[in-house]
């Protein structure tokens, strides 16, 4: 089915976009539901719940990912700190510049 879109006015063309997204919306419904579904019966059949896959799936991706501790902290703003990863801070540069070593820096 084609529509010739070009013949169409302002209203048509809102009235057919409303249409269309109304019917995507739906479409999109019954596919998940058919999978759902889908997945219902496969699970069953390995003697499994959906709810036992999924937590399977979020427990293996959960991965902890732990922050590094601060090595260095600024001595002219303590809330200011470093890991001594990725890029130095303007305030470790400034410093280094001051004439202070990195190791004046540490915690």
């Amino acid at each position: 089915m084609k529509i010739d879109l070009k013949k169409l006015n302002a209203a048509d063309l809102k009235a057919l976009a409303k249409d269309v997204e109304e019917n995507l919306v739906r479409v999109e419904k019954e596919a998940l539901s058919k999978a759902l579904s889908e997945v219902h019966k496969v699970a069953k059949s390995h003697g499994v719940t959906l709810e036992e896959i999924i937590a399977h799936f979020s427990a293996s991706k959960k991965k902890a990912k732990t922050k590094a501790a601060a090595k260095y902290r600024n001595p002219n703003d303590p809330t200011q700190t470093w890991t001594g990863r990725g890029r130095k801070p303007n305030w470790v540069n400034d410093a280094i510049k001051a004439g202070k070593s990195i190791d004046d820096l540490e915690i």
